[in-house]
């Protein structure tokens, strides 16, 4: 009998089997793919609708029309003028004058230096192509036919503008000294405003990390103060201590508040808070056996710094810098209110866009903002995603030990700083009860009367109280759970990875590009979702997707900190993956979610640019509030609503505290066990 050999190796390879999918694998793909198509509509195509409009162009042809003149008794001899040989012919009209926005008009009555609207003469235009339009008043001209017009109804006739495509807006701007310049300044201020936060907040965190000095707890609260205003409030407080008429403007020695000054010192207190949270970070996390090292090898302190510190802290200290940055060339509401007439790239899209109406060149200096943004966000994962871990299971955590000269030197130094950060919200306030700067000091409430002042009176700060909680319960639900289809998703690498993709973006979008972007799409007849804009709803959708990537990652990284095998126990007990995020996940990340959802409800408080062009007279809020005022000359009451923001913020964060430790009691016993 022969044998028959049963050696895998002889068998042919079978067909790979792919796993079946569950419902609850669909349900969650499903669900990732939703949130997806969300981050398409409301960030990647808006932004590729602004990329559109930078690269169409408007310009008048004059060739596209036709003209014939009559005499005083109404008799035409025959002759037609076409406009580009009337225009050689007064040279009324320069090239440049003929490029123009899409809403662009040219007056036809230049054409004719002899025009009388009183005259008796009569007119006759046309178009020559298909692609020519003309305006009547308000009735719009698109067909090829001659029509003949007193010189009454002539006066009122308007060429409109043809579009193409091209880089003509790009050639525009570089070309323009006053826009290109705007670039140098902003790449300056940032620069400067990063080295000057990031070497205040490293010694800051280094005093609160590496030594025995007191009041720790008081200089950390003091430190995340400036996170619960808006970036004008600081521009306000300057003004009162540095303007004109400032408390000690002296100081100055003749120079004025008004630009890079002032911008670099805002700058640094709405900046210094986040550079702070980084650097503290990588600081707190140091292997006592290194310093031992140092210390054995009798290394001195400023060396064993340099080659110790320096090195354990340097991504800390890198991505700080990259995140200050960004924050200072991205910011608007700051050089706005204390920039004078240095101009920066943030508010030359505000005066493009609202000043001049020029929607396209809005959307040009939108893209070379983007530009420096994406580029900082892009070197900073890259240099993060080289960082590796500095302890491990050996490691010893450090101790500072009392140094009495040095922790003196310490405390001298945060009180400085506290007294930087404490002194300009102290201004705010004192500006904001006074009556009438600096002729009459007496204390008066008579500035928190909004409803007197041009902003939208108190109707705006209860609005952004509906924003935020709206975007706080909104915002955390969908990254939350997004977080979670990503995080615990079986397979599906190719959506993963692009959901993740989307995810990161809204960091490196600036607020002001997303929010003119949102008019590009959302403010186009032609689009379904047209209905949302000018309310509440584009507002929260805007801040959700804008504050969108910190809020993915702070919930990805406490995802992380769950195994696995709850979902295969749960897979095995047959029980529902939604059942299992509902009962197991929540409540172990509830500490993250609490995180989340404040984060959300405090920016969505003090931001201002990605708002300031969506919002309408309903839908007004205070930061955007605090704007108009200032812009008004009330600044005393811009400074009131500023420091209600703040005020409301510091609750929130009060109640936020006092809930998560009874929520976090009940449902995190199991962490103390």
């Amino acid at each position: 009998m022969s044998s028959i050999s049963t050696n895998s190796d002889t068998l042919p390879p079978g067909p790979s089997i792919k796993p079946k999918l569950s419902r609850d694998d669909i349900l969650m793909r499903g669900s990732m793919m939703v949130i997806v198509l969300y981050l398409i509509v409301t960030l990647a195509l808006p932004l590729y609708t602004m990329l559109s409009k930078s690269f169409s162009t408007y310009r008048v042809e004059l060739s596209q029309y036709e003209f014939q003149v009559s005499d005083e008794a109404g008799v035409y001899d025959g002759s037609i003028l076409s406009g580009d040989a009337l225009n050689q012919q007064t040279e009324v009209f320069a090239d440049t004058d003929l490029v123009t926005g899409s809403d662009g008009r040219l007056p036809v009555t230049g054409l004719f230096p002899e025009f009388s609207f009183r005259s008796p003469v009569m007119y006759q235009i046309r178009n020559t192509s298909d692609t020519g339009r003309f305006l009547v008043g308000s009735t719009l001209q698109d067909d090829t036919d001659w029509i003949e017009l007193d010189s009454n109804t002539f006066r009122r006739v308007q060429l409109r503008p043809v579009q193409s495509r091209g880089l003509d807006n790009f050639v525009n701007y570089f070309s323009t000294p006053a826009l290109f310049n705007s670039i140098k300044n902003s790449l300056w201020i940032s620069v400067v405003s990063t080295i000057v936060t990031v070497t205040l907040a490293f010694w800051f965190a280094y005093a609160l990390n590496r030594s025995c000095m007191r009041f720790k707890g008081v200089f950390r609260l003091i430190a995340m103060a400036p996170i619960l205003v808006p970036s004008l409030l600081p521009g306000i407080a300057l003004v009162y201590l540095f303007g004109n008429q400032g408390m000690i403007k002296e100081l100055l020695f003749g120079a004025s508040i008004y630009g890079p000054i002032g911008i670099v010192i805002g700058s640094v207190f709405f900046t210094f808070p986040h550079a702070f949270l980084i650097i503290s970070t990588a600081l707190a996390i140091s292997d006592a056996r290194l310093y031992e090292a140092a210390a054995s090898l009798r290394s001195t302190p400023w060396r064993t710094f340099w080659t110790v510190t320096v090195p354990g802290a340097r991504y800390g200290l890198i991505s700080a810098s990259f995140v200050v940055f960004n924050l200072v060339i991205t910011d608007f509401g700051l050089p706005k209110v204390i920039g004078g007439q240095f101009n920066v790239l943030a508010v030359d899209i505000y005066k493009q866009v609202i000043g001049q109406q020029n929607f396209e060149m809005g959307a040009v200096v939108s893209v070379v903002l983007v530009i420096p943004a994406i580029l900082a966000f892009a070197i900073d994962r890259m240099v993060q995603s080289k960082q590796v871990a500095l302890l491990s299971a050996r490691s010893v955590p450090y101790q500072a030990t009392p140094n009495p000269k040095a922790d003196r030197l310490f405390l001298i130094y945060c009180s400085l700083i506290g007294l930087f950060i404490v002194g300009l919200l102290v201004v705010c306030q004192f500006a904001a009860l006074i009556k009438f700067w600096p002729y009459d000091l007496s204390l008066s409430l008579r500035n928190y009367q909004f409803d007197k002042m041009d902003g939208g009176g108190w109707g705006s700060y209860f609005n952004s109280i509906r924003l935020a909680l709206l975007t706080a319960v909104i915002g955390t639900t969908v990254v939350f759970f997004g977080a979670y289809l990503v995080e615990k998703s079986q397979g599906f690498r190719t959506g993963r990875s692009i959901f993740q993709m989307f995810a990161m973006l809204p960091m490196a979008i600036p607020g002001m590009v997303l929010g003119l972007s949102y008019i590009f799409f959302f403010n186009n007849p032609s689009n379904p979702l047209n209905g949302i804009y000018g309310t509440m709803a584009i507002l929260v959708i805007c801040t959700v997707t804008h504050f969108y990537t910190v809020s993915h990652l702070t919930a990805v990284t406490a995802l992380k900190q769950m195994d696995r095998e709850f979902e295969s126990v749960s897979a095995s007990l047959k029980q529902p993956t939604m059942k299992l995020f509902a009962r197991v996940t929540v409540p172990v990340c509830l500490p993250a979610v609490l995180d989340i959802s404040i984060y959300l409800f405090v920016n969505a408080m003090t931001t201002v640019s990605a708002v300031v062009f969506l919002y309408s007279p309903k839908t007004t809020l205070a930061s955007i509030a605090v704007l108009n005022m200032d812009d008004a000359g009330d600044i005393a009451p811009a400074a009131a609503m500023g420091m209600m923001i703040f005020y409301t913020n510091a609750a929130a964060r009060i109640i936020h505290l006092i809930a998560s430790k009874g929520i976090l009691k009940r449902t995190q016993a199991w962490r103390s066990r």
